[in-house]
């Protein structure tokens, strides 16, 4: 038990402050503690992250003011997760811990709701029947509505018996009824109804991919096991019964889903089979609700924590497995610092805790399975679809060609527009993917080749149509639609490219009796509009689901026979080396939405480059050969998963000051460079401006990560850089953008 305490404040500073515990805090404070301490002239909050009895300050430490709660909110596994992301992200420590912990548990005046309950005396005197006589009407419904009820907020017994407090706090004072303070749970799952369900007989590969499971989870170091599923092969179901396995031994479970719109259809299986001890985390609650599921974790009533990127930091006890579904999506990869990618952190407590880690995909990174190459991780198959349900037939449509036949560009093929009245004419279900929200992708003179661009970054602006506004999908910006070219102030104008809002008109058109449903990040932005329109698709109410990536991978819908994708080459066009394979694993994924129940599936992939290598291996679902393909030219260029890649970006409104400042770093930072590490020199991002700031970067790639954080961080503690220009070090960067 040490009498001092080292602290990080909730300003980023990047270190820690020694302060001694008072007499009167000693054995109360502990590692992972909130406490308050005085800092400067004023008092902040901070974290304890260590304990000792000795500091290089003497006697001139400051106490501790107090401590916050009664245990502390950052468990002792957690905290070395804070350090080691710190360390290896480049990342200040501050914020590592803010990571770890939701800011609606960490912030000021967080704490439980608390409602005053009414409920009637459970013992009656004759005495007591004589004092009914003496009451008052208002004082009698009180009483009528408590018999009915049996105990009420009094919030809600006001509202029933249409009286103030004075009737109500009268019978209190008179022994009739009880009024107590309750603390009162916020549940995101109210009111929220499902049949239990058992576990289900597995298929021989499902079977094989459990016992495996299991075999790693009671080893003293388990090994992470890599679920290569494809879709539709049961991969849930061998997570749900690996699961029980888990809690049987006393032992919890974390799941990590890459999209909100997954939690909730997620969520539903793991309570339908386990109930009550399933707690969600994710940023679509309320803050309130998100305060009391992590604590229902912290004292130990919710055993299995399931949600997006930030459920991995849940203050779970005795960890049993953690598994990250969907693991090759780029959407656990955090935007902010500490820029953590939420799978590799996994693999790094699950080393830490000591516990069975699962990475599940149909699709799996290159860097998972170059691990498995390498012997770090085990490799698990499931090849075939439940109950040998067929694979869907896929089939490529060359968009040029269509254009040729037809004379004109259009959204749609003759053969997808056929297939779609096919379906809706047998009452099954159409998915329509693409990835591209707003009406049109730009907005062009026809007389002059004005295109209207934001001000504030290198791209173009996106017409929406309903807000009849000219967006930025970058900074989020918002203009007026000309009435003529600013340019030659020619009155017409061009709408060039389509997006999910322009689809769904014409969908309106081409099928007028259809239901059709709309997800994208315009749409989905109440709390509950993915759970809504889901259910809603689910029970037969809406025939075409129509959307961006959120309903590419994960929802699962017997009925849906029919997927089709639009513009499947778009982000084959991204300056990036992983373009392939991002292309290459979203049209898999969205292929696998179809013939998931009894009816075969279908899918029809619009392309204007059909014979690209990602688009032929999506066609003919074969991961392997397009896994190899790009394998091999990753080696010969030194590129993710044979190196690490790190991005060091520098950004500013002024752009002189921002080459200069880069300039300088460059400077100081290449000669400490060893020479296994290839670097280029500072050159203009892909996406030069972006919010107002210029953006230029420096990426390096070695196989040690150590080699580039290390002199990274060596130049950045000993340059000055100006306050008008920021940097940013993304190590394992997923985006060059």
């Amino acid at each position: 038990m040490g009498t001092i305490a080292q602290v990080v404040v909730e300003i980023s500073l990047d270190r820690e402050f020694d302060y001694r515990i008072p007499q009167t805090l000693q054995g109360i404070i502990k590692v992972g503690s909130q406490v308050i301490v005085p800092f400067r002239s004023r008092e902040l909050r901070g974290f304890v992250v260590g304990l000792s009895n000795h500091s290089s300050f003497g006697n001139k430490l400051k106490e501790i003011v107090d401590v916050v709660g009664d245990k502390p909110l950052i468990p002792d596994p957690v905290m070395k997760l804070a350090y080691w992301m710190a360390d290896y992200y480049c990342a200040p420590i501050e914020s590592a811990v803010r990571t770890v912990l939701p800011s609606a548990v960490r912030k000021r005046g967080a704490k439980h709701k608390k409602q005053l309950m009414v409920s009637l005396h459970q013992t009656q005197s004759p005495q007591d029947n004589k004092l009914l006589l003496t009451l008052s009407v208002k004082q009698k419904e009180v009483l009528e509505c408590l018999k009915e009820k049996g105990s009420m907020t009094l919030m809600e017994l006001k509202e029933q018996a249409n009286c103030s407090d004075s009737p109500i706090r009268t019978l209190e004072k008179k022994g009739v009824l009880h009024i107590e303070t309750k603390t009162i749970l916020r549940d995101p799952h109210e009111g929220m109804e499902l049949i239990s369900t058992q576990p289900l007989s597995l298929m021989p590969e499902q079977q094989e991919a459990l016992t495996q499971i299991i075999h790693s989870m009671q080893q003293a170091k388990p090994k992470v096991v890599l679920l290569h599923g494809v879709t539709g092969s049961g991969k849930t179901e061998v997570y749900l019964q690996a699961i029980q396995e888990a809690i049987n031994q006393g032992k919890g479970a974390i799941v990590l889903v890459p999209e909100i719109a997954l939690t909730p259809q997620t969520v539903d299986r793991f309570r339908a089979r386990f109930g009550d001890c399933v707690a969600v985390l994710h940023s679509s609650l309320s803050d309130g609700e998100r305060h009391d599921e992590w604590h229902r974790i912290r004292n130990g009533e919710a055993q299995i924590a399931i949600g997006a990127r930030s459920a991995l930091f849940a203050p779970i006890e005795n960890l049993g497995i953690l598994i990250v579904d969907e693991e090759h999506e780029a959407t656990y990869k955090q935007e902010e610092a500490p820029r953590y990618n939420a799978r590799d952190v996994a693999v790094m407590r699950g080393h830490l805790e000591g516990c069975c880690v699962v990475l599940g995909s149909a699709t799996p990174s290159m860097e998972s399975f170059q691990n498995v190459q390498r012997k770090q991780y085990l490799l698990s198959e499931m090849k075939m679809r439940v109950d040998d349900r067929a694979m869907p037939l896929i089939r490529v449509v060359d968009m040029c060609l269509e254009a040729e036949n037809t004379g004109q560009a259009g959204l749609f093929s003759r053969e997808l527009i056929d297939a779609i009245y096919d379906r809706l004419n047998q009452h099954e279900q159409v998915i329509l993917f693409l990835n591209r929200r707003g009406f049109s992708t730009s907005l062009q003179c026809n007389q002059c080749g004005y295109v209207a661009e934001c001000s504030s970054c290198s791209v173009s602006m996106t017409y929406h149509k309903k807000a009849h506004k000219l967006l930025c999908h970058i900074c989020g910006a918002e203009e007026n639609v000309p009435q003529r070219c600013p340019s030659c102030r020619d009155p017409e104008f061009k709408y060039s490219g389509a997006g999910t809002e322009k689809i769904e008109e014409v969908l309106s058109k081409l099928c007028p009796k259809a239901k059709v449903a709309r997800m994208d990040s315009d749409t989905m932005r109440k709390k509950d509009a993915y759970r809504t329109v889901l259910d809603k698709f689910r029970t037969g109410k809406i025939d075409i689901l129509l959307g961006t990536q959120m309903i590419a991978k994960g929802l699962d819908f017997p009925n849906v026979t029919l997927v089709g994708v639009l513009n499947a080459d778009t982000s084959l066009n991204m300056p990036d080396f992983r373009a392939g394979e991002r292309t290459f694993q979203l049209l898999t994924q969205v292929a696998g939405r179809a013939g998931r129940g009894e009816k075969a599936g279908e899918v029809i992939v619009q392309a204007h480059t059909p014979h690209h290598p990602a688009i032929q291996a999506a066609r003919n679902l074969d991961y392997a050969g397009f896994r190899d393909q790009d394998l091999a030219f990753r080696k010969e260029l030194s590129y993710p998963p044979f190196s690490h890649l790190v991005l060091v970006t520098f950004k500013g409104e002024v752009e002189s000051e921002v080459q200069k400042t880069i300039d300088h770093f460059y400077q100081q930072l290449e000669p400490l460079l060893p020479q296994s590490v290839l670097h280029s020199p500072p050159l203009p991002a892909p996406l030069v401006r972006a919010k107002k700031m210029w953006r230029y970067q420096i990426m390096l790639r070695c196989k040690h990560a150590k080699k580039m954080t290390a002199p990274i961080r060596y130049v950045f503690a000993r340059i000055k850089i100006p306050p008008s220009v920021s940097y940013t070090i993304d190590v394992d960067a997923l985006s060059l953008l």
